[in-house]
C-alpha cells in the first residue's frame, strides 16, 4: 500500500481545551499506518514556504506515536502539514492545530 493512499484515510481527533494563541503547539502524532513517516513539515496555513523537518533524523515507525510541539510563537491556528514517507510517498493537508490533540495516520 503506497503512503498516497492514507489521503482518503487520515484521521483527525480533536479534543480538550485549545491552548491560547502564540504558546507552543502539542499534539500526539500516531503512525497506525503500515509506512514509515520520514519526514513532517509544518508551517503557517498563510505561509508561502515549508519549515524545517520537524522529525529530522528521526523516523516515525509504522504503529508507533510521538509528541509533536510546533514552537513558532505564531499567533495562528490554522497550519499546512505535509506528510513524507519512506519511499517518497506525501499526503498534505491543513489543520486547527489549536483545536487538536490527536493526528492519527491510517491505511
Amino acid at each position: 500500500m503506497t503512503f498516497k493512499t492514507l489521503a482518503a484515510a487520515a484521521v483527525i481527533c480533536a479534543a480538550v481545551a485549545a491552548p491560547a494563541l502564540a504558546e507552543d503547539l502539542t499534539f500526539t502524532l500516531i503512525n497506525n499506518s503500515s509506512v514509515n513517516l520520514n519526514e513532517l513539515y509544518v508551517s503557517a496555513h498563510e505561509a508561502d514556504t515549508w519549515g524545517d523537518d520537524i522529525l529530522g533524523t528521526d523516523v516515525l515507525a509504522a504503529g508507533e506515536q510521538g509528541t509533536v510541539t510546533i514552537a513558532d510563537g505564531a499567533s495562528v491556528c490554522d497550519y499546512d502539514l505535509r506528510f513524507v514517507a519512506e519511499g517518497g510517498g506525501e499526503l498534505t493537508g491543513t489543520q486547527n492545530l489549536c483545536e487538536l490533540e490527536t493526528f492519527t495516520l491510517h491505511d
